[in-house]
């Protein structure tokens, strides 16, 4: 029986729970492989050669090679075992975070300096009168 997860419904995140973690498995033990000089200069010379020899499915993959984060994200990455892509590729966490965004860095360090994104729209599916009702979690009356 598959748990009520009322936390699905919050627009444009993807929650890191054990579905998620089984899901990317393959994907985030590559991502520590790249821990290791050697490893990543394996990597670099040839990248699909490298994921080749991980157990990852062909959209992961793809998303690596795209260097698709959110893509990443959605088929089980884990954002902090990503991150080692950045760190190989010469990338900041924040130049990271701004690609996932599709702000540049500069536009995503002034939207956290200025006091990150606004909550309006951004709280559950549903808050602000589009489409789809808001699922209240059991045991919750109105708002959270």
């Amino acid at each position: 029986m598959a748990l009520d997860k009322p936390y699905l419904d919050v627009p444009g995140t993807t929650i890191f729970d054990a579905e998620q973690s089984r899901k990317g498995y393959w994907l985030n033990q590559f991502c520590m492989s790249l821990m290791k000089a050697e490893n990543r200069t394996r990597f670099k010379a040839d990248e699909r050669a490298y994921l080749d020899e991980w157990a990852m499915t062909d959209e992961q993959k793809q998303a690596v090679l795209a260097r698709d984060l959110n893509g990443c994200i959605r088929t089980g990455g884990n954002i902090y075992f990503l991150a080692k892509i950045g760190a190989t590729d010469g990338k900041s966490f924040q130049q990271m975070a701004g690609s996932m965004t599709g702000m540049t860095e500069d536009e995503y360090r002034a939207m956290m300096v200025a006091g990150g994104r606004s909550v309006q729209g951004n709280r559950f599916v549903g808050e602000d009168g589009d489409a789809q009702a808001h699922r209240q979690p059991q045991g919750k009356a109105g708002k959270a």
